[in-house]
């Protein structure tokens, strides 16, 4: 009986091995689409192919296939009209007859050739994405690939689909930045939530004020000694530009009025102190000049960011406002305006930056802490990470606030995924594996909903004071990325985590192509959790 046991154990584990032919007969695509039909056709392609278009606005669309074609197959397509093309194609359709919602595509491959339609263009990028992912995962034979037959039908269940990394307290760059931000098109993700200044440092070039970059860029969570690195207007620009070609909106987030430490360090006159733990953490409320200075960097940076969203944070402001209480200008901001307490203070000053970005018709994104301050609904989302405080999420959608949901436990990527993973945070010996992750599902909140369109959509947030090296953001990344996607894009009626493991196999193979440092969820577990040994590791209200 024992030897039976074992030869079903190893088969089960061939069977889950990434690259065994077994996987093929699921559908290769991460997020699953909402229907996923195989067909026993077939199609060959090869650079001969062409793409066609019925619609010039789809050419960026047919560029970035021919790109990435030509990046990780060697293909070489080429562009042409379609009354010309007669032979098998890839053909892009642009079609008004299809009554579906924003990033709806249909995909169909058989032997006369491929065929994406959409109502508009994300659509059909979306559906350019899909065939990306059957094509890396078939087999090419000296420039010739044999694509299976497929009928796809899909569409996103959520608008915001959403990964925020935390460059402040490590900073990564931008080929990093820009194989991120592949990779969430890949898996149509499409808002990058950039958190750029925080304690360690401060990431973005603002001009009227250049020591914010110059000198405030300096350092980083475990070595406040570290070389000066940010990303210059130029480069932001870049960025902007890669993202929005990929269908990716990037919102930056400028932290206020706590975790303020890196600004503070280069123009101390409005800081607002801190405490042992944080030094000078704070802006300060009380110096009017505090509201022009905030505002001038705001307006620098939604000129930057043509999203028209700027996160200002709004978290934790009480580990570091200490010195409010017994500031003279704070007292008599107090005293003028009749606020009863620092947390009245707190909302003061965010009420009067967040009339700055309404005046540059800029949405207000906050942490879940401004829920009670009363912000105008209309023109706020509130960010809900505290996964502990579920009354708060519970308020801020019976207020009517559009909201994201980002719990920590289980979209914060920070958490290790894995019992056997000791450096990252856990919270009350709880972590986040691929699978808790994969489960979550914004359905499950939507009778808090005054309206069906109050939830936006998911986010999985990495905080990098454990993320010292390229190395551990991959790991840490990958693959949980596939099953934020999947959580984001399909509705939770008919998830299967285990056809999803399935699926999964394939693009692991992917990972090992593109020299990711991954971490693997299946038995042969190839890489150990990569430690790097820094001043430690504090995050706030938690345990580790």
């Amino acid at each position: 009986m024992m030897k039976l046991k074992t030869k079903v154990l190893l088969a089960a584990l061939l069977l889950l091995s990434p690259g065994m032919g077994f996987a093929q007969d699921y559908c290769p695509v991460i997020p699953m689409p909402v229907s996923a039909i195989k067909t026993d056709s077939q199609f060959i392609l090869q650079s001969n192919t062409p793409i066609v278009l019925n619609d010039a606005a789809l050419r960026p669309i047919a560029q970035y296939l021919q790109e990435e074609l030509l990046k990780t197959q060697q293909l070489t397509l080429g562009l042409q009209a379609q009354e010309s093309v007669k032979q098998p194609a890839i053909r892009f359709v642009l079609s008004a007859k299809k009554k579906s919602p924003e990033g709806a595509y249909a995909l169909d491959i058989n032997k006369d050739g491929i065929t994406i339609t959409a109502r508009e263009a994300s659509g059909a990028f979306y559906g350019a994405t899909s065939l990306l992912q059957v094509i890396r995962q078939s087999k090419n034979t000296k420039g010739t690939l044999n694509l299976k037959g497929w009928k796809m039908e899909d569409q996103p269940a959520y608008g915001w689909r959403g990964f925020m990394l935390d460059e402040s307290r490590h900073f990564f760059g931008m080929e990093k930045l820009k194989s991120i931000i592949d990779w969430m098109a890949f898996y149509k993700l499409n808002k990058l939530h950039w958190h750029l200044t925080d304690e360690p440092a401060w990431r973005l070039e603002i001009k009227r004020y250049p020591k914010l970059a110059l000198v405030g860029g300096a350092g980083n969570y475990v070595n406040e000694f570290a070389p000066v690195q940010y990303y210059s207007q130029e480069q932001v620009k870049e960025v902007v530009a890669y993202a929005a070609k990929r269908f990716i909106t990037v919102i930056p987030e400028i932290d206020m009025p706590g975790h303020a430490t890196a600004a503070n360090k280069a123009y101390p006159e409005f800081s607002g102190g801190g405490a042992p733990g944080h030094p000078e953490f704070t802006f300060n409320p009380g110096k009017e000049g505090t509201y022009t200075y905030l505002t001038n960097i705001l307006k620098e940076t939604n000129v930057l960011f043509p999203s028209a969203m700027v996160h200002l944070g709004g978290d934790e402001v009480s580990y570091g406002n200490q010195k409010w209480a017994t500031d003279p200008e704070i007292r008599a901001l107090m005293t003028d305006k009749n606020l009863a307490g620092t947390k009245e203070v707190e909302t003061y000053f965010m009420k009067r930056m967040a009339d700055s970005l309404y005046r540059m018709n800029a949405k207000l994104l906050v942490w879940d802490e401004m829920t009670d301050a009363d912000l105008p609904k209309d023109k706020t989302i509130i960010f809900w990470w505290r996964h502990d405080k579920p009354e708060v999420l519970k308020s801020a959608l019976n207020k009517g606030y559009e909201t994201v949901l980002c719990p920590r436990l289980p979209l914060y990527f920070d958490f290790v995924q894995d019992s056997t993973h000791n450096y990252g945070r856990k919270w009350s010996k709880l972590y986040n594996p691929l699978e808790n992750v994969y489960a979550f599902s914004a359905d499950q909140y939507q009778s808090e909903a005054r309206n069906k369109n109050q939830i936006l959509g998911i986010q999985a947030n990495l905080w990098t004071e454990t993320v010292q090296t390229e190395q551990r953001l991959d790991y840490l990344v990958f693959p949980r990325i596939t099953a934020l996607a999947e959580a984001a894009w399909s509705p939770k009626e008919g998830k299967d985590f285990q056809k999803f493991m399935q699926r999964l196999k394939g693009h692991l193979a992917l990972y090992e192509q593109d020299a990711l440092y991954y971490y693997d969820p299946f038995p042969s577990r190839k890489y150990p959790e990569p430690v790097k040994v820094g001043k430690g590791i504090k995050r706030f209200n938690t345990e580790l």
